[in-house]
């Protein structure tokens, strides 16, 4: 532990340049005393620590007194800086170890260097996280982090997005994040029956993956595994990912727009609403604009335009537009006292 806060403040003071001995304590969370005696061990193994008390003092090292890293080019650690993405990293627990690591970097490149890498750094911000969508509860992906490091297998209990619950016992393969969703991939043993486990995913050898916020419990095993050769995450993901979106199901909608709704549908279904609005008919003589809707289902379709309210009418298919409107009518009734019903006559005796 003191070798690696040894080389941490070797590290900073490479970085920073001249330091207090409080600047240091705060940053490595340990005592100004602390702080002296490891000054004092690192210039015992002749590194040569400058240190000047009073107004303006500090510690530091000499300029030329470095270590540079070479063979990387500009943009190769460009991306090096750009690629720490701060919320995945705090999830796995590596924030803070990342962040030494990238300290460590900076201090042994070239001056020019490590000034673009700090440039790069308050230029560029990823934040995966979506809007108005909290962080999924994820309290055992710590458990699977260490069956994953030390190839050993998980006893899980699983919550489908149905409801479902089952016991597996999983071999895990890796993990992996989609806009900020973890997700484990891993594969069922064969005989694994006395955990137990759901027999009915023994018997699939193939990886499955499965939504780190639904494991409810994870166990880690003493029975260790070896992670097939022939795997590779990174060709894995894309191809599930890939396979899973054209599996579900597609609900087409056509929908009239009203004129002042139309610029708000970016705010409601993201950005990519733009090119079907450039793509729809010339606007009918009201000014409404008929768009195609794909909807995952009807439930999610019916939901999606009732929250639309006057602005948006059901052209096709005729099952939804009935729908929304015995749902409209009841919502109406609701409110007034009245039969759902007769507010569905009185819908009805307008359109004909």
């Amino acid at each position: 532990m003191r070798a690696d806060r040894l080389l941490s403040i070797l590290m900073l003071l490479q970085a920073r340049g001249r330091m207090t001995a409080h600047e240091l304590a705060s940053e490595l969370e340990v005592s100004e005393r602390t702080v002296y005696r490891d000054l004092e061990a690192l210039h015992a193994a002749g590194v040569p620590v400058l240190a000047e008390r009073g107004p303006g003092g500090g510690c530091a090292l000499p300029d030329k007194y470095r270590t540079d890293l070479t063979g990387l080019t500009e943009q190769e650690v460009r991306g090096l800086f750009i690629s720490v993405v701060p919320g995945t990293l705090s999830a796995l627990g590596l924030d803070k170890t990342i962040e030494a690591a990238l300290l460590k970097l900076s201090a042994s490149l070239p001056a020019v260097q490590r000034k673009g890498a700090e440039r790069v750094r308050g230029l560029v911000h990823v934040d995966t996280a979506p809007w108005f969508h909290p962080a999924e509860p994820m309290p055992h992906l710590r458990t699977l982090q260490d069956a994953l490091w030390a190839s050993r297998g998980l006893l899980i209990k699983y919550r489908s997005g149905r409801g479902g619950r089952s016991r597996q016992h999983i071999n895990p393969y890796g993990l992996a994040v989609k806009a900020n969703v973890w997700y484990l991939v891993g594969a069922s043993p064969r005989e694994s029956g006395s955990y137990g486990v759901d027999r009915r995913q023994d018997e699939r050898q193939e990886p499955g993956v499965y939504r780190v916020s639904r494991i409810e419990e994870a166990t880690l095993l003493d029975a260790t595994f070896e992670r097939p050769g022939k795997f590779d995450l990174a060709a894995f993901w894309p191809a599930w990912c890939a396979e899973f979106e054209a599996s579900l199901p597609r609900y087409q909608v056509q929908v009239r727009v009203a004129p002042d709704l139309v610029p708000v549908l970016p705010t409601i279904y993201g950005e990519g609403v733009h090119s079907l609005i450039a793509e729809a008919p010339a606007p009918d003589a009201e000014g409404w604009l008929t768009l195609s809707f794909t909807f995952g289902s009807f439930d999610e379709a019916r939901n999606s335009i009732l929250g639309l309210g006057t602005g948006a009418e059901v052209v096709e298919p005729q099952e939804l537009r009935d729908s929304v409107i015995r749902t409209a009518a009841s919502v109406v009734a609701s409110y007034t006292g009245g039969s759902a019903r007769n507010v569905v006559k009185l819908i009805r005796g307008k359109e004909e």
